[in-house]
């Protein structure tokens, strides 16, 4: 019997921050979009910021998202176990609380560029 030989090639990815992420799903997948938002700085443009949204899609089926699911909360009681209790960070602390003045006092600011 001849012994055949495999090349795989692995493409790894590119690295990914998520600033936010939605997840939505159908009768079969959950669909994670997770989004990078970067703002650009351009000294010749003085009128406006330019900001670049990145998506990436993770589809993945219904049991795997419940995989997920377990073993992200594994990790994170081992994370506090050993770190102490992740708590919302300060300073969005204090965004959340001028969006909730905001929205009381009705003035519209867009939450999502993209």
């Amino acid at each position: 019997m001849m012994k055949k030989q495999v090349n795989f090639e692995i493409d790894t990815g590119d690295a990914f921050f998520a600033d936010e992420v939605t997840v939505v799903h159908n009768p079969t997948k959950m669909i994670f979009d997770f989004k990078s938002v970067t703002p650009r700085f351009d000294m010749r443009n003085k009128e406006m910021q330019p900001i670049k949204v990145c998506h990436n899609l993770v589809m993945v089926d219904i049991f795997m998202a419940k995989e997920i699911h377990r073993i992200l909360g594994e990790n994170i009681k081992n994370f506090e176990k050993r770190f102490g209790k992740i708590e919302m960070p300060k300073a969005l602390q204090k965004a959340k609380r001028q969006d909730k003045k905001a929205k009381k006092e009705k003035i519209e600011a867009p939450i999502y560029f993209g």
